[in-house]
């Protein structure tokens, strides 16, 4: 079978596409799947680049989707034949955090999806949204779940609520179609005015370009009357959160889902204090959690934006589009 395994040292032009040993039979408890697709993020773009640490040879990709081919002994939930979709979190059944660490997150910790098989304990995957491809599916594991944790299941989002949402990656861009689909109205930034332009056609009631408006956060609040955002999901960090603080309402709620400006930084602790925004780290969400969000999305009348698809063997150069910053969506890898 055909394998992507990091180089020594991980850059992304040390990338190995190579061949395997077929794994053979699943066993008690397992299921063998024939991963179609897998979608890039940047927690995985760090690991291949060599901005994460990684061990040499791992084999990248969180999120990969496919078809169950055979399942071990004990494995019910599963059948030959059904459209499966990873987990982030393999061992996070359900409840609270039980991990702050990658050290079970597939293409980290552990072997990940950029390979044609695998045999896994049947908890490594859920089932696909009925009727989805097999790229649509491989967009849920990491950049999916995330907004669905940061909206639904932190965030208890009602329709009439109003939603901020950061940017056009790929978390951002879900947050943008499950706000509209449960109801809730979105405002969304980007530096980029045909991507501000996209976001429109989306649904977004307001957008803003962050580098012509420096104090979007006092924007948003004049959008919204001066009350402020129900919602902010907030991908930047330390640059982006003073300005989040400004745009949220009083008791307000901001999801903290990446910090693409930095790992810290100043926040004006006296200000949020004063507002009693709820802030709540995150990292993606549990297999429950998946499995609620599959759910929710075969009536939901929306699909995941795909910028590109790439084939396995041009992992480098989907990555170095990713590092580009063009793209407008999820970018994936069909198999």
């Amino acid at each position: 079978m055909k394998i992507v395994r990091i180089g020594d040292p991980a850059s992304l032009d040390s990338l190995r596409v190579g061949q395997a040993d077929d794994p053979g039979r699943p066993g008690a408890g397992e299921v063998r799947v024939r991963i179609h697709a897998s979608s890039l993020n940047y927690h995985d773009f760090g690991i291949v680049s060599g901005r994460m640490p990684s061990e040499a040879g791992r084999i990248p990709m969180a999120d990969g989707a496919g078809v169950v081919e055979a399942v071990g002994e004990g494995v019910e939930e599963f059948a030959a034949g059904d459209h499966v979709v990873s987990t982030f979190f393999p061992l996070w059944e359900d409840g609270e955090p039980v991990i702050g660490d990658f050290s079970t997150t597939p293409g980290d910790g552990v072997d990940g999806y950029a390979r044609e098989l695998v045999v896994r304990p049947s908890s490594y995957f859920t089932h696909a949204p009925k009727g989805w491809s097999h790229a649509e599916a491989a967009t849920l594991t990491t950049a999916g779940l995330t907004a669905w944790r940061a909206l639904v299941v932190n965030g208890g989002i009602k329709a009439g609520d109003t939603v901020l949402a950061l940017g056009t990656g790929g978390v951002s861009i879900f947050a943008v179609q499950m706000a509209r689909a449960m109801g809730a109205r979105v405002i969304a930034t980007s530096s980029s005015d045909e991507k501000l332009k996209r976001l429109t056609e989306m649904g977004a009631e307001h957008v803003l370009n962050y580098k012509d408006t420096p104090e979007w956060g006092a924007k948003v609040r004049e959008l919204t009357d001066g009350r402020g955002v129900d919602h902010v999901v907030e991908v930047g960090g330390p640059g982006t959160l003073p300005q989040s603080i400004d745009a949220v309402r009083i008791g307000g709620h901001i999801a903290l889902i990446g910090v693409l400006t930095g790992g810290s930084g100043e926040v004006p602790t006296a200000k949020m204090m004063g507002k009693q925004v709820r802030l709540h780290g995150l990292i993606v969400g549990n297999r429950r959690e998946q499995r609620d969000m599959v759910r929710a999305l075969e009536v939901m009348d929306f699909r995941p934006i795909i910028d590109r698809s790439f084939a396995l063997d041009d992992i480098a150069d989907a990555f170095r589009h990713e590092e580009s910053g063009r793209h407008f969506g999820k970018i994936v890898l069909e198999f």
